[in-house]
Parts: C-alpha cells; sequence; structure tokens
C-alpha cells in the first residue's frame, strides 16, 4: 500500500449535508435509526431523510488527491454502514485516496438515493479546491444495492470519473445475463472494476450483465468472478481468493491513472 508523502491518514471527520431545503423528493415516513444489533459487528443505518456525506479527507496532502464517493449495501432498505462503508473510507485513505461515505435515503427509495448519490458527485466536483482533491479523479464505489446505484449514477447526467461495483445486485434481467433497461450504458460510461463470486448465486448474473453492457460500448472494464465468497463481506476475511479485491482494486486504480 502505498500512503502519500507528506499526508498524515486522515483529517478529523465531517459531516457534509447534500441539499440545503431543495432537495428533490421525499424522505422516509420515520425517524433515522439503527437497526437492533445482530452480534456480528454491523451497524444497520434506516429511515434516512438528511442525506449527506462523512468525509475521511487526507490532510496535508502536497498536491490535489483523487477521491472516492463510497456506497454502502443493504438492498434499498438499510446502509450497512460500517462493513461497507466507515471502513472502506479508512482502506482507501491508506492508500492514498481521500473519501466519504454516502449516507443516502432509504428504505424503499430509489429514486431519492439516485438523486443523493448525483448530488454528492456534483458537489465533490463544486468544492474539489476545498477538499484537496483532483475533479478529473472522482470515483464511486457501492456495494450490493450501493453497486447497483453507482452503475446507475454511472450512466446519469452526473458520472463520476471512474467505478468499483463489489457484488453488485439487481443489473441483470431475471434468468438471463442481460442488464436492466433502466441502466443505459454507452461510451461516455466510466471505466469499471467489478468483483463478485459465482456461489453469489441470487446476484452474481450483475457483474456478467454489466461487464457484457460496458465491453459492448468500448468502455474500459476488469472484471473478476470468482468461484467461492458469497455475498455481503466487505473487505473481511472470507477465506477464499475473493479476499484479494482490495489489492486488485488499488492495483487497477494504478493501472487505470487514478492513483499514482
Amino acid at each position: 500500500m502505498v500512503m502519500l508523502a507528506g499526508a498524515s491518514a486522515v483529517m478529523a471527520q465531517s459531516e457534509v449535508k447534500l441539499w440545503n431545503g431543495d432537495m428533490p423528493g421525499v424522505g422516509a415516513k420515520e425517524a433515522e435509526c439503527l437497526k437492533p444489533d445482530r452480534g456480528d459487528g454491523v451497524d444497520r443505518l434506516t429511515n434516512v431523510s438528511e442525506p449527506l456525506l462523512q468525509m475521511f479527507l487526507l490532510k496535508d496532502a502536497q498536491a490535489p488527491v483523487p477521491f472516492v464517493i463510497v456506497c454502502p449495501g443493504g438492498g434499498y432498505g438499510i446502509l450497512s454502514w460500517n462493513k461497507e462503508g466507515t471502513d472502506i473510507a479508512e482502506w482507501l485513505n491508506s492508500v492514498g485516496v481521500s473519501a466519504a461515505v454516502l449516507k443516502y435515503r432509504c428504505p424503499k427509495n430509489r429514486a431519492g438515493a439516485l438523486e443523493d448519490a448525483k448530488q454528492a458527485v456534483w458537489l465533490a466536483r463544486e468544492r474539489s479546491k476545498d477538499w484537496n482533491i483532483d475533479s478529473t479523479k472522482i470515483g464511486m464505489l457501492g456495494f450490493s444495492a450501493g453497486g447497483h446505484l453507482t452503475a446507475a449514477c454511472s450512466n446519469s447526467e452526473e458520472r463520476p470519473d471512474f467505478s468499483v461495483l463489489v457484488y453488485p445486485a439487481y443489473l441483470f434481467k431475471k434468468d438471463t445475463i442481460e442488464l436492466v433497461d433502466e441502466i443505459n450504458v454507452d461510451a461516455d460510461t466510466p471505466p469499471a472494476f467489478v468483483v463478485q463470486t459465482k456461489d453469489d448465486k441470487k446476484y452474481y448474473r450483475s457483474t456478467l450483465a454489466y461487464t457484457a453492457a460496458l465491453d459492448a460500448a468500448g468502455v474500459e472494464v476488469e472484471s473478476h468472478l470468482f468461484a467461492k465468497g458469497g455475498h455481503g463481506y466487505g473487505m473481511r476475511k472470507t477465506g477464499h481468493p475473493v479476499s484479494q479485491w482490495p489489492q486488485l482494486c488499488e492495483s487497477w486504480m494504478h493501472e487505470m491513472g487514478f492513483l499514482k
């Protein structure tokens, strides 16, 4: 792993609101809360009505750095806040990338979540100088439903510069490897790194469908379909080769020029 010269690990965390009274759509009907603890060390956040970015900015960097917006998964019902959010942001910091975890609207609010994701990308570019980030190297990294959200945002009018999808969900038509109609890949879709396992039986076709669509459009994509590992592991060790995905992703970011 590479640390930036002159940069300490992370700036004190802060929260940045995405909207200032002009939020499109609706929020949750109930108060934001954490779901009851299941004893697995996962913080499950739900009923999000005030979307924001939890910031993990590198400090003392000598030049603007890449920036990645992390989208936790949770079936659009909850946000797996630490396992697929803050833990990932801390790893990104360790390889020289500033990051923010996206608290997007849930439950059952895909339209609101997409508006939040697009606003996060727009805000990152708008405040790139304030955050000391490179406005041409703004990425998005999502897990499961957050992977679907990353793909949706990557094919919207407010696209990141690159994307990482880890065990993405909901990207294929039932019983096929065709991409869902609501995501329209074209030549301007950003490059992607995609990783999943074949025994993620409910969702693995998402990787096949998205990779095929990117390839057909001439978009750079690195895709890894491992044999075993299941779903929902984040960066936790699975005992299978898929646990190497962070190192593979870091290498891909170097290879593509997003990370020096």
